[in-house]
């Protein structure tokens, strides 16, 4: 009988091992990466394509390109196409980002065999039809009106293209004007010259017939080789370092400071992702205990590392009643400027750090988590050991390296900023 009356023992984890994944080369020199430690009937089939900003020709593109998948083929239409997985209980995800676009199929193990090959079919010869892309782009259109009267949305959007450049894939952003231009044609091309599946994650327990299935499918997409980008990004060094855009009908005002930072391959990522974490990435925070416990001055802050292909950066967010702009940004430059100071305390690092540990090890707590670390790694051609490696870092830090860290990549002065309203 489970006593209730005692608490559980105490049991610090020393290290973080994920289990691995069986990779079956094809012939066709696609990799399924298949994870299929599960003790349950659902499956996710993630296909990921080489094609996301980072490629596309002129804004959009990638993303209708994507978008229009599950819109239509030459069997069936939209409608068709989710009333069939609709009827098997199936769901499809599409997700074109920076540097990838992953389609994803949820489905339970029996019914595999009958969604599928409709799987198969949208992602490798969609129709485009004219009347779904004029539905999407006049969806678009409005949604793109209603997000630019959001202070936050703009405040993103203009963070992004000060760091990077309004012509960088990173820091550039859809715009009305550029709907114009998006046409069936484009989107057709695009998806034969540069729609390259890259690798297949098969998460799930699947019996050797359905497997088998997969693998027949998969041999289905040709190996069409590199997809030719090679791009060169060159942004002039001399934009400004801050910007405000004031909005008199606005209430409130949206900030975003940041800068480019190191990528998960840096041998100071580690320590930089604790900093990030005792600054404000959890709810007993240095910004979430100055700005909203101390000064009231939000209802949330925080601060996060977007580590991407080609690039990363930090980004502390909040939204602030206009009249405490000003304040709420002199309290951030203050915070920011301490982890340089001096040492953190004791106590705070290791609550911040076991916070942080114990983060990490609930990421993994079913297996389609699992499988996102292993992407991840893959994906970013990092070592097998990632993770564990980044567990055992952050183990045996200390607060003078973090001082270090912080005196070396967060300098004040180094911060770009930008208020919205």
């Amino acid at each position: 009988m489970l006593d209730r009356k005692s608490a559980p023992q105490f049991v610090e984890v020393k290290d973080f091992q994920l289990p691995p994944a069986n990779i079956d080369a094809l012939s066709n020199g696609i990799k399924i990466v298949n994870f299929n430690e599960v003790n349950q009937e659902a499956v996710k089939l993630e296909l990921v394509f080489a094609t996301g900003k980072w490629h596309e020709p002129e804004r959009g593109i990638a993303q209708f390109t994507a978008q229009m998948l599950e819109k239509g083929t030459s069997s069936k239409n939209s409608y068709q196409i989710a009333e069939h997985f609709d009827r098997f209980g199936a769901s499809i995800e599409i997700n074109p980002g920076f540097d990838y676009t992953t389609v994803s199929l949820y489905t339970l193990s029996k019914n595999l065999k009958d969604v599928l090959p409709l799987f198969s079919e949208i992602t490798q010869a969609p129709s485009f039809p004219e009347s779904e892309i004029s539905l999407a782009t006049s969806i678009t259109r409005q949604n793109l009106k209603i997000n630019n009267e959001k202070t936050s949305y703009v405040a993103g959007k203009k963070f992004r293209e000060l760091i990077f450049g309004s012509h960088h894939p990173y820091g550039s952003s859809l715009e009305e004007s550029d709907l114009i231009a998006i046409n069936r044609n484009k989107l057709i091309e695009f998806f034969n010259s540069k729609f390259r599946l890259h690798e297949v994650y098969l998460t799930g327990q699947l019996e050797r017939a359905s497997y088998d299935r997969v693998r027949e499918a998969v041999l289905g997409y040709s190996a069409k080789g590199s997809n030719g980008i090679n791009r060169i990004v060159n942004e002039s060094t001399e934009r400004n370092h801050s910007l405000y855009s004031e909005r008199p009908d606005s209430i409130q005002s949206s900030l975003r400071l940041g800068k480019k930072i190191i990528n998960r391959s840096s041998p100071d990522y580690p320590t930089i992702t604790l900093l990030n974490h005792l600054l404000g990435g959890y709810f007993g925070s240095r910004l979430m205990k100055n700005i909203r416990e101390e000064k009231g001055l939000t209802y949330g802050i925080h601060s996060s590392i977007s580590a991407l292909k080609h690039d990363a950066f930090f980004v502390i967010g909040t939204d602030v009643n206009k009249e405490n702009r000003k304040s709420a940004l002199e309290e951030i430059r203050k915070e920011v400027a301490a982890l340089s100071e001096k040492p953190i305390n004791s106590t705070e690092f290791e609550l911040g750090r076991n916070h942080l540990l114990g983060s990490l090890q609930l990421e993994t707590a079913n297996p389609f988590a699992v499988m996102e670390k292993i992407k991840t790694i893959r994906l970013n051609q990092l070592s097998t050991d990632f993770y564990s490696q980044l567990f055992t870092n952050l183990q045996e830090t200390d607060s003078i390296t973090l001082q270090e860290v912080a005196q070396k990549y967060l300098g004040v002065d180094s911060l770009f900023e930008v208020s919205v309203g």
